[in-house]
């Protein structure tokens, strides 16, 4: 199986990872800036976009691996929500082939544990779930809704992701089912330590799926991090506070050219 992949720019090369039941086209404004100095690669997930799901695609490494196929032998791996945990994982299975990493409105732990309060409540991803297979629109609608929830620029970004959602093919209900199971179950804390490259952690202020409370946390198990809060921002601080993103974006990308 194949990843669909979108590649432009020239220069060092950097990955983009979408997030759960999104596609490629979210990642559009921010890789037109970046191509100015960078070949930039957006890999839409299993399932997701114009990419196939195939049977075996069980575990977040799996997701990891499908990624690590379609992407460039080194790059800089920058990966929103899921995407994010995906560009961890495949930092911690690859660590040849990432040369820096930036998870943005990501969490090692998507929802709430002993000693991890800053994260969803499990119970509100398993309402997710409970409808997902009956009505995957009405499901995704809520997500959306869910994502802008907070930010300072709520409705323009919502309606920017409505307007990405609807110009791509829908997802495949299964790869929407799985992707979810992967957001309740992996916990990646105890691995973070085992990250060999630099890392940068973009949050928005306001976020409601991934508090910017986890700042800390993140800062407690992995010392070395650079953490960015992005004011008024939501779960999307790339759409939502383009400006603010792209600035934090370009100072850490600038200092891993190789």
């Amino acid at each position: 199986m194949r990843l669909h992949t979108e590649t432009t720019g020239a220069g060092p090369d950097l990955v983009l990872l979408h997030g759960w039941g999104m596609n490629g086209a979210v990642w559009e404004t921010v890789a037109e800036s970046l191509s100015a100095d960078y070949r930039v690669t957006i890999i839409e997930l299993p399932g997701h976009g114009h990419s196939p799901f195939a049977g075996g695609l069980d575990s977040l490494r799996d997701w990891a691996r499908a990624c690590l196929s379609a992407a460039p032998d080194r790059a800089v791996w920058i990966g929103w929500s899921l995407g994010g945990q995906i560009a961890v994982q495949a930092a911690l299975l690859s660590p040849r082939r990432i040369s820096g990493l930036v998870p943005v409105a990501a969490s090692p732990c998507f929802v709430q544990a002993d000693g991890w309060p800053h994260a969803v409540a499990r119970g509100t991803l398993a309402g997710f779930a409970a409808t997902l297979r009956d009505d995957p629109r009405t499901t995704l609608e809520r997500f959306l809704a869910l994502q802008v929830r907070g930010s300072a620029e709520a409705r323009p970004t919502l309606r920017r992701l409505r307007q990405d959602l609807s110009d791509r093919p829908d997802p495949d209900p299964a790869a929407l089912d799985r992707g979810l199971e992967l957001l309740r179950e992996t916990d990646l804390r105890d691995r973070l330590a085992g990250l060999q490259c630099p890392s940068l952690w973009l949050l928005g202020q306001r976020d409601t799926l991934v508090p910017a409370g986890v700042a800390e946390d993140i800062e407690r198990l992995l010392p070395a991090a650079r953490i960015r809060v992005i004011p008024g921002a939501g779960h999307a601080p790339f759409l939502s506070h383009g400006r603010e993103s792209l600035a934090a974006l370009a100072a850490f990308l600038e200092q891993r050219r190789d």
